[in-house]
């Protein structure tokens, strides 16, 4: 049976690159996915579009590109990424002048566009899924409006040729369902194996999770060098029947609870996973250990789609004022908590008013809290933590501002100060229907 390999380049924005450079030059793949968009990463793509209409795009995306395409393009590997974010088109153009600085003429670049809907949202009557609030409550803080597109459009582009497909939003599946729809000719209503291609996305989306990153745990999961981790291929049978496996001689491991792991991250209801061209049920899949690293995946179906697109909305929430500092040796725990209290009642003093307050010890109580805690024994250093969430940037400066002056105004031996303000993006969500987005493909050629 015939079986098209598809490798995941990268999990998100900052992934490294050289396991891509592994995957291009060394594991015989057809196509190389770089997954890089969360939801706060688009809203800050947007943001950085608005500073200057020519950004808003991955900022690695040209150093990626000039590190894979030239095995890319010898090879005849396509690639497909969402590393457009907020400005697909400037990115495939980005995308071109690395192909031509590369000497890689001919090379057929797409953009695909259509999921930025803010205009067609703020001009509807949409309810936030969150809280049941009409999005028109957000209108003076919104920045963005991003819909997760489905596979039509990246299908759209691999079939008018495309080299590189440049997407902004798309459901993540989606990067890896469209080659497989465009290899194997599958319908648009062939539930089942559309069901088994959002499977196949899913596992591979996140790239080094599925290969033991995200899952060492020392003497209770072992994962081997994990500082040359690998990243995932999965070899792709015309039936949707995936082996998961990775680069030869690479770092990490492929195994039965690896990908269990995997199947299981961010899924709510395995029998009804919603993406825009079909709802999985990954309610019967199987895994079988057929080798060393290599896992055998099957059993999943799927049924009709329900025509609506998720938005993912970006909107401007707070500012959080941050600081920190360090102490440590004999009472290092006691200083620590009267650095707190210190910058709590100047808080109250100076009259700040923080819509949220956080003040902990890292190291004592600043993940399982106090309870929890108690019982551990005392660490012989420690570095106090104070943030708050304000309305102004402002008095996020003045939080800030009063950890910096602990340094002559606090307990012995304090140092190592780090203090930050910053704007907050908030995310929330709501449903369109799949028409409302209007998609379209720009084809250009190096």
């Amino acid at each position: 049976m015939r079986t098209i390999r598809l490798g995941a380049g990268a999990g998100f924005s900052g992934d490294r690159i050289d396991p891509a450079v592994d995957l291009a030059r060394n594991g015989e793949i057809d196509y190389l996915i770089f997954e890089c968009l969360a939801e706060r990463t688009i809203a800050l793509a947007q943001q950085a579009k608005m500073r200057d209409p020519s950004q808003g795009y991955d900022p690695l995306l040209a150093e990626r590109m000039l590190a894979v395409l030239p095995d890319c393009r010898r090879k005849g590997i396509r690639i497909i990424t969402n590393m457009g974010a907020a400005n697909p088109l400037a990115a495939a153009q980005k995308v071109r002048a690395v192909a031509r600085q590369l000497g890689l003429a001919g090379l057929k670049i797409a953009a695909v566009m259509g999921d930025d809907v803010l205009d067609q949202v703020m001009a509807g009557d949409y309810s936030v899924m969150e809280t049941d609030e009409p999005v028109q409550a957000f209108r003076d803080r919104l920045i963005s409006a991003n819909a997760y597109l489905g596979a039509g459009p990246i299908l759209r582009a691999l079939q008018e040729g495309a080299d590189v497909v440049i997407t902004g939003r798309a459901s993540d599946p989606a990067l890896f369902l469209a080659p497989l729809i465009h290899e194997f000719g599958w319908g648009k209503e062939d539930w089942t194996r559309l069901g088994r291609g959002i499977l196949v996305g899913h596992l591979l989306e996140c790239a080094g999770q599925i290969t033991g990153g995200y899952f060492a745990d020392p003497h209770y999961k072992d994962v081997p060098d994990l500082a040359r981790l690998g990243m995932p291929i999965g070899e792709v049978s015309e039936d949707g029947t995936v082996v998961i496996t990775k680069t030869p001689g690479s770092g990490g491991k492929v195994s039965a609870a690896t990908c269990k792991e995997q199947l299981l991250y961010e899924i709510h209801d395995p029998r009804r996973y919603f993406q825009p061209d079909v709802v999985a049920d990954f309610s019967n899949v199987t895994m079988e250990e057929i080798g060393p690293d290599r896992v055998r995946i099957s059993g999943a179906d799927g049924s009709p789609k329900t025509k609506l697109l998720k938005v993912s909305l970006g909107y401007v929430d707070s500012y959080v004022g941050e600081g920190q500092i360090s102490y440590a040796g004999p009472g290092a725990v006691e200083r620590g908590k009267l650095a707190l209290r210190i910058i709590e009642e100047r808080l109250r003093l100076t009259g700040l008013r923080c819509k949220e307050m956080r003040s902990e010890l890292i190291g004592v109580d600043s993940i399982l809290g106090g309870h929890l805690s108690s019982a551990a024994p005392m660490p012989a250093e420690v570095r106090a933590r104070i943030a708050g969430r304000t309305e102004s940037l402002e008095d996020a400066q003045r939080i800030a501002q009063e950890v910096d002056a602990l340094y002559l105004n606090g307990p012995a031996g304090g140092g190592g100060v780090s203090k930050s303000a910053r704007e907050i993006i908030g995310i929330v969500s709501t449903l369109i229907p799949e028409d409302v987005a209007r998609t379209s493909v720009e084809m250009m050629e190096s």
